[in-house]
């Protein structure tokens, strides 16, 4: 007999998906795991449950291509108004924006297995980016501990959120590099990605910044052309995913 009582350690999931049949399926399979689950037929639904404490969910679900809201739109829209993980679920890879937007993406058909696996996974913690060598912790605690016995937690949390700028500045420089040919400034914003990301601890970032100076990005000159990384996200798209994964940091060692 199955057990359909939902147990208490397990995460609330709301559920966004237009398809009623892919919604029915997927609610059953969580149901039938224990999660408690509330689903939305599209993103403003969804939105306005949150907003009116209707569901607070841990982890959200949403379908990569649906009518009206979605895409990385819908994934803002559900950054800004909880803390959940954001999993992206979906017939065919996303597009890349989408992908490095969401926590994670999980392709249809999966079996309740994948599911479950899953969501036990992102209860562990933030996201491991793809690409990056395994275990890669997206700050180094020895040095997260090190900052904290030198200084109040309010100026380490200054150090880490002047980094998240920092990277979202460093990108723009990339491209506008890149639009003039200059390899070598690209090289060089990678090398300071590295630096100073390493001197914080921020393992992810500082290694693709490593990634960047030693020339995973083709300068074209109309652009960058992203090498892939064992057939994974391009190095920037995992560069941006390493700066929310440190945001989403900040949340749990620094709540406000």
């Amino acid at each position: 007999m199955l057990d359909l009582v939902h147990r208490n350690d397990l995460p609330t999931v709301l559920l966004i998906d237009d398809d009623m049949v892919s919604r029915e399926v997927v609610a059953t399979l969580l149901t039938m795991s224990g999660y408690p689950v509330h689903t939305a037929v599209d993103g403003e639904s969804a939105l306005k449950m949150i907003a009116s404490a209707e569901c607070e969910p841990a982890v959200i679900l949403m379908d990569a291509q649906m009518p009206g809201l979605s895409g990385t739109a819908l994934i803002e829209r559900l950054r800004a108004a909880s803390k959940a993980t954001v999993v992206v679920i979906s017939a065919s890879a996303p597009p890349a924006e989408v992908a490095a937007a969401s926590d994670c993406v999980l392709l249809k058909p999966f079996t309740p297995k994948d599911l479950t696996t899953l969501l036990e996974k992102q209860n562990e913690g933030p996201k491991a980016v793809n690409g990056l060598p395994s275990g890669t912790p997206v700050v180094n605690p020895e040095t997260l501990a090190q900052l904290r016995e030198m200084m109040p937690d309010a100026a380490v949390r200054q150090i880490y959120e002047a980094i998240v700028a920092d990277i979202g500045r460093r990108l723009t420089a990339i491209h506008a590099a890149a639009a003039k040919n200059d390899a070598a400034e690209v090289r060089r914003l990678g090398h300071a990605i590295k630096g100073g990301c390493g001197m914080a601890g921020a393992a992810q970032a500082a290694h693709l910044g490593g990634l960047i100076e030693d020339g995973a990005l083709e300068v074209t000159g109309r652009g960058v052309t992203v090498n892939h990384l064992d057939d994974s996200a391009p190095v920037l798209d995992q560069l941006r995913a390493a700066a929310e994964n440190l945001k989403r940091m900040l949340v749990v060692e620094f709540p406000s």
